[in-house]
């Protein structure tokens, strides 16, 4: 989305900051917090914020009114590429799921592929490397959607994805 509406330079900055947001996970979990969150049940609360906030998310986006202005034109020039990167960071860190994802990603290095030292760091790079490369990839793909793009269809595509967001939001409440 921000690739179709503001460009994919402002979606390659979103990229950015959701790379810091694993890097700040995988981090989380290399020290220790997989310990914690078993320990003090907290997965419960997280699936009930993040539930709660994939449906807010989810509300939002169905709402919210979107103006594509002529599709073919250049994108407008938003300043602040802070709030691009922090948007990434936020839409990467407010999700639990992320965090369940890096937490089984580090069991799987340490316990089953013995991965220590260089070796761990080695496939943590690697895979959020990938990850990047993967999100600039749809930022670009996304945006030579750009042409055929309209108001009706950007609002089908927030109603859809809308919807889905307010499903796995429910979801979450009955998970855990």
């Amino acid at each position: 989305q921000t690739s179709i509406l503001q460009g994919v330079r402002k979606a390659v900055l979103v990229a950015i900051g959701v790379s810091f947001g694993d890097i700040i996970y995988i981090s989380l979990a290399y020290y220790g917090l997989a310990s914690l969150l078993e320990k003090s049940g907290i997965q419960q609360y997280l699936g009930y914020g993040g539930g709660a906030i994939l449906i807010l998310f989810g509300l939002v986006s169905i709402v919210k009114k979107v103006k594509v202005s002529d599709s073919k034109s250049a994108p407008s020039a938003v300043r602040g590429s802070f709030r691009f990167i922090l948007k990434g960071i936020l839409v990467n860190g407010l999700s639990p799921f992320v965090l369940i994802f890096w937490l089984g990603t580090m069991s799987l290095a340490t316990v089953e592929y013995s991965y220590q030292g260089y070796e761990l760091l080695f496939f943590f790079v690697s895979v959020v490397i990938v990850v990047f490369g993967t999100d600039c990839l749809k930022a670009y793909l996304a945006n030579k959607l750009r042409s055929i793009i309209n108001s009706r269809l950007m609002r089908i595509i927030n109603v859809l994805v809308g919807s889905a967001l307010i499903i796995f939001g429910f979801r979450m409440f009955f998970y855990f």
